[in-house]
Formats: structure tokens, C-alpha cells, sequence
């Protein structure tokens, strides 16, 4: 059971992040089967939150400002996932605003330039995370690392969520290769969020406050599941992106308005 587990976290990390495919033992030209080992995602989040909140402190203790030591904390987590989630939002915003129909929108899903509607929306995304992590950063280490742990694990949740309720808008693409994950993985992953969250909570900014955190990042993680039903009648792997880069923000948002 544990060295499942260890090999599901192994694919998941790899998947997620730019380590190194041979760093973590996993075969770079087999294809990961995510129907169960999408529920390590969350786990992935952690070491994400981790480094985000260590570089976070490390320029703050240097008596850098706050705005400068949130940015440096962006760029650490940006370049261990390699942007992975930020090109989904980006993708996601330009179909979902430029495309007159749900077979145009994935086309322009698909085209890797970006538009006016995936560079506002990637503004606006980092604008927001700098901000909320300059505001958050003097309540302390703790209450800082706690919050920015929790929201990358609740966020990696999110993308499992958006993958089990939706079926593959389209029938290629990494997203549908990798196979759907089944209704056991979304909770276990779901589940793992949740207490991860509440005791990140319990010992950052307050158990309430992560409750009422979570309650916003499930609202806006559902509404944006209704916009993909909506718009392109199921998901991929640019939605999935885009699914966390919205429980991130909107989970943060939540902290530090109840802090």
C-alpha cells in the first residue's frame, strides 16, 4: 500500500511539476494512469505551498517589502510547476471569451499564443496573489506559510473535482490520455484538502477563517465548473489549470478578508 502510494505521489509530482521524471523514479516516456493517483495532487500542493512560503519568508527576513518578497514567493512556485496552471487560465480565458461556439472555444484553447482575454486574465491572477501574499506576509511566518500550504492544497483538490464531474470535451490531449479519475479518487482528494485546511487553519490564521476559505473556493470552483459545462460541455487539461489558479486565489481572498 505505501509503495502505491509513494509511486502515485512519484507520477503526480512529476506530472505537476518540473522536477525531473528520473529525479522521482517515474518512466518520462510512459503515460501516468491518474484514475487513482490523482488523489495525490493535494500532496503536490503542499510541496508547492512550501516553497512558495519558504522563499516568502527568506526575502521578507532579508528586509525586502512585502510586494518584492510576495513576487520572489510567485516566481519559486511559477518555476517549480513551470507555469503549468497559469497557461491553462491563460488558454482557458481566451476560448471562453474569444470562441462564438463550444467547437471555436477549443480551437482557441488549443493555439498556444496568447490573446487579450488570457494576458488580462494572467494579470490580474498574479496582481491578486502578489497582493494577497504582501498583505499576509506581517501576520507572521506562521499564519503566512499555513495560508499559502492551504491554498495550494485546496487548489490541487479543485482540479480533481473539475476532472471527475466533467467528461473530456475533447478526446485527446493529455487530459483524456491520463485517464479520468473515478468518484473514490475525487474524495480522497477532496478530503485530504479539507483537513489539510483545517489545520493549516488551526494554526495560521484561525479554524473559522480556513472554513469560511474553503466555502469561497467551493463556490467559485463550482461556478467555474458550470461556465465549462456551459461553454465547451465538459473539460481539459487548460480548464483543469484554470480550475486551480481560481481555488488559489479565491481561497487566499478569503483569508485575508476574515483575518
Amino acid at each position: 500500500m505505501f509503495r502505491t502510494s509513494a509511486s502515485e505521489l512519484a507520477a503526480s509530482t512529476a506530472f505537476l511539476t518540473r522536477l525531473p521524471a528520473a529525479w522521482l523514479g517515474v518512466d518520462p516516456h510512459r503515460r501516468p494512469d491518474f484514475r487513482v493517483a490523482a488523489r495525490t495532487f493535494p500532496l503536490v500542493g503542499l510541496l508547492v505551498g512550501i516553497v512558495g512560503a519558504i522563499v516568502a519568508l527568506i526575502a521578507s527576513g532579508l528586509s525586502l517589502p512585502p510586494i518584492a518578497a510576495a513576487i520572489l514567493s510567485l516566481a519559486a512556485t511559477i518555476t517549480l510547476t513551470g507555469a503549468l496552471h497559469e497557461d491553462g487560465l491563460a488558454d482557458t480565458a481566451d476560448g471562453f471569451g474569444g470562441g462564438a461556439t463550444a467547437t471555436r472555444k477549443l480551437e482557441i484553447m488549443r493555439d498556444s499564443r496568447i490573446g487579450t482575454f488570457g494576458g488580462i486574465a494572467l494579470i490580474l491572477s498574479l496582481l491578486l496573489r502578489a497582493s494577497l501574499i504582501a498583505t499576509l506576509l506581517p501576520y507572521g511566518a506562521m499564519p503566512l506559510a499555513m495560508a499559502l500550504i492551504a491554498a495550494e492544497i485546496v487548489s490541487r483538490a479543485a482540479m480533481v473535482q473539475l476532472w471527475t464531474a466533467l467528461p473530456p470535451a475533447r478526446f485527446e490531449g493529455l487530459a483524456s490520455e491520463t485517464g479520468r479519475p473515478s468518484s473514490e479518487t475525487r474524495w480522497t482528494a477532496i478530503a485530504i484538502a479539507v483537513i489539510a485546511a483545517l489545520i493549516a487553519g488551526s494554526l495560521g490564521t484561525g479554524f473559522f477563517d480556513a472554513v469560511l476559505a474553503l466555502i469561497v473556493a467551493g463556490f467559485a470552483s463550482y461556478a467555474f465548473q458550470l461556465a465549462c459545462a456551459q461553454q465547451i460541455a465538459g473539460q481539459t487539461g487548460d480548464t483543469l489549470g484554470a480550475a486551480q489558479q481560481i481555488a488559489l486565489v479565491t481561497f487566499l481572498m478569503a483569508i485575508v478578508a476574515s483575518a
